[in-house]
């Protein structure tokens, strides 16, 4: 049997890992298209702000560690799938026989379609390639401008800061954090960072980028005022890497449909990772749930199913933890206000503390909350197990703080 994967992030990682322990006769290929050993890309903050070097980034710290598993590392780009006759194409003009294959090729950085974005000096910050090329230009007092205020550009701010920049941050939605925060809970976010020093401007575009004096760029916005910066990072939020399937016959929405196996609509083709839509426990729908725990459980099951075993994932739940400038913030289900549903909030702006709670019926469906982290995985089991709370629901909707108690009492079947 020949498994091979395509994608050597977390997700790929884990089901080469998984492949061999459950097959352990048969062929692990594991594709990647960097120089680089396998690594985190979310392990690329720590490195900018020094506490880990490039090494620290590596998902597996033995050097041999691939070789002693015998699992094939293969460092090139996947141009093609064929599903047909069951091979892949790589840039180089190679190709890889495969019996069942699984796609982990997570995302890719949106570049939007901005004048100048190719200048010298703007970067994503996705790969090692990047983080050296912020590491150069990111010096204690230089001037940066990042494009983008989302959950990824939150956290690659965290490293801006700690590095000690003069930095400007452009958010085209209304609010800080807008697909994982409410209005209320985005914008006390975006007034925690100002009182850290950070330059914040929402509802706000940039719309051209030039080469300026002395080797600094400037940016202008949409309401024509200039941005000058040393370094540009763009942070505008990611897609699913699905262009190399083009006419392979995989279906592809968002990302790539998977059911609870982690099937797509190819037989013996299987998708995990942050390409991937499974199935989502809030809203009933298939979506692409981007978090690295979501990533590697996905591959788990991909990885036992491909072995020939029977296993199923019972879907998953939205849910985002972020910590911004040592503010902790989390979003669980559909956090979002629905016209037939209750909500109830607890706004403290004083002491940056938030919560809001959204029910349909007498069911939790979604929270957000800021400033709170004793607990909050009873929220995640309310929602996460549909409880019905019964009594409960009135008493959260008078104080939203008895959630423990309220996910305690109604996992023990109490009012």
């Amino acid at each position: 049997m020949k498994h091979v994967i395509i994608g050597n992030g977390p997700a790929g990682v884990v089901a080469a890992e998984t492949l061999r322990k459950a097959d352990p006769g048969a062929t692990v290929t594991l594709i990647g298209d960097e120089p680089e050993p396998p690594y985190s890309r979310m392990a690329l903050p720590y490195l900018m702000m020094g506490d880990i070097d490039e090494a620290g980034t590596y998902l597996r710290k033995g050097q041999d560690h691939y070789a002693k598993l015998g699992i094939d590392l293969v460092r090139g780009r996947v141009d093609a799938v064929d599903t047909g006759g069951r091979s892949v194409s790589l840039a180089s003009g190679a190709s890889l026989a495969w019996d069942r294959l699984l796609i982990a090729t997570g995302s890719r950085p949106i570049r939007p379609a901005i004048p100048g974005i190719d200048l010298p000096g703007v970067h994503a910050c996705w790969t090692m390639r990047d983080a050296r090329a912020i590491i150069a230009r990111a010096a204690p007092g230089s001037r940066v401008l990042q494009v983008g205020a989302g959950f990824i550009g939150c956290i690659i701010m965290e490293a801006l800061v700690a590095r000690g920049v003069k930095l400007t941050v452009v958010e085209m939605g209304d609010r800080m954090v807008p697909r994982m925060m409410t209005p209320v809970a985005g914008n006390m976010i975006r007034s925690w960072c100002e009182g850290k020093g950070v330059a914040v401007h929402v509802n706000a575009r940039v719309t051209d980028i030039r080469a300026g004096s002395g080797g600094a760029l400037r940016a202008t916005l949409d309401s024509g005022s200039a941005i000058d910066a040393e370094l540009v990072i763009v942070a505008a939020g990611v897609r699913p890497n699905t262009a190399f399937l083009k006419g392979s016959g995989i279906e592809c929405a968002t990302g790539i449909p998977i059911d609870a196996s982690m099937r797509t609509n190819v037989p013996d083709v299987y998708a995990a990772g942050d390409v991937a839509e499974g199935f989502d426990l809030a809203t009933g729908r298939r979506v692409v749930n981007a978090i690295q725990p979501m990533a590697v459980e996905q591959a788990r099951v991909a990885a036992l199913n491909m072995a020939g075993r029977q296993v199923a994932s019972r879907g998953h739940l939205t849910l985002n933890v972020l910590d911004t400038l040592g503010l902790v913030s989390s979003s669980f289900g559909k956090w979002w206000s629905e016209p037939d549903g209750q909500t109830v909030e607890l706004i403290d702006a004083g002491e940056f503390r938030y919560l809001s709670l959204q029910f349909s019926d007498d069911v939790l469906v979604g929270a957000t909350s800021i400033g709170l982290t004793e607990h909050v995985g009873a929220l995640r089991g309310l929602i996460e197990g549909r409880i019905r709370l019964g009594p409960w629901k009135d008493r959260l909707l008078q104080d939203p703080l008895r959630f423990k108690e309220a996910y305690l009492a109604r996992a023990q079947g109490a009012e």
